[in-house]
Formats: C-alpha cells, structure tokens, sequence
C-alpha cells in the first residue's frame, strides 16, 4: 500500500525512470540534468539535500524557504513527491503555497494524488500551518477536485492560477480539531 517517505537512496532505480516519463520534471525536482541525476552518488547528495531543506538553518537558493519533501512510494517504487512549504514568501503566497505535489504520469488516474495530499495535510498540520494555501492552474481540473474535495476555499484566482486555503486540523488521519 502506498505511503509517504523520506526521500531515500533506495528509490534511485525508480526515482530515475519516473523522471524519464516526463523530462521537463528533472530541473523543476531534481535541480539539476539527468545525466548527473543517474550517478549514485549525486543522487545521494540530492536526497541529503532534500532531507536538510527541513531544517532552517541549511542553505538553499535565494527565494525558497524550509520544506518537508516526502515521496509517495508502494515499496520500492517510487510515484510521486509532496513538498510542504514551512512558510511562505510572496512569491509563494500569490502563486506557489503551502504544499506542492507531483506524481509520476505512469501513476496518475489512479488516485495517488489525492491520497498523498491528504496524507501530506496531517504533516503541515505539525508544521503548524492551518489552513493551507494551495495553488493550482485553473485548466487543471484534476488538482482542483483533490483540493476541493478536501475541504479547500476558493480564494482568489492570480493570473492561471486558482488560490485555495485547505485546512489540515480536522484531515481525516490528522490531529482533531479542537
């Protein structure tokens, strides 16, 4: 059954072949080319570097902020990622949010989106973020039904992209709400 991870080494193999499905996904993800992606041990310095992005003290390019990047896996396979976004700058808060997410094109159409998201908004939760921001392209009917069916709030619209506050208090696996 499919659950959140840490990103780990072990899913190099599989963490590879997901980007090959959709290539423009390995500068916006991996920061980086493929050609450098496949070599083991840069991949490690990558999951190292996504696992010291939680911390507030590790470097990190001019513009982005701590985040949680968790892996939706089904054992050693990789489908997708969720990045929570610890706060926001206003670059974020018009057009990026709180929590990104991304699944793999062989896996989509499959319901992973919606349950990696769900099980991200317990984790933003013990973040203290409540509610959400989440953003989505307004063409992108797909992330608005997730988004929508998990209690998010039309907020405003900035450009493409459609602007909602999702609260993580009351998540379903999350804490209660009190």
């Amino acid at each position: 059954m499919p659950d959140l991870m840490n990103p780990d080494v072990r899913f190099h193999a599989s963490f590879v072949t997901a980007m090959d499905e959709e290539p423009g996904m390995v500068a916006y993800l991996f920061r980086g080319d493929e050609e450098t992606l496949v070599d083991p041990g840069v991949f490690a310095g990558y999951v190292a570097q996504l696992i010291a992005d939680q911390s507030e003290e590790s470097p990190r390019p001019e513009g982005f902020v701590p985040g949680t990047t968790l892996w939706w896996v089904d054992g050693d396979e990789f489908l997708g990622r969720i990045a929570v976004r610890h706060r926001l700058t206003e670059q974020l808060r018009r057009v990026g949010g709180h929590i990104g997410y991304w699944i793999r094109p062989s896996a989509r159409r499959k319901g992973h989106a919606t349950a990696a998201f769900r099980a991200a908004l317990p984790i933003a939760y013990e973040l203290g973020i409540d509610p959400a921001l989440v953003t989505c392209d307004e063409d992108n009917v797909g992330s608005r039904r997730i988004i929508e069916a998990a209690g998010g709030r039309f907020e405003s619209q900035v450009g493409v992209k459609r602007r909602y506050w999702v609260p993580t208090s009351h998540s379903g696996s999350g804490p209660a709400a009190g």
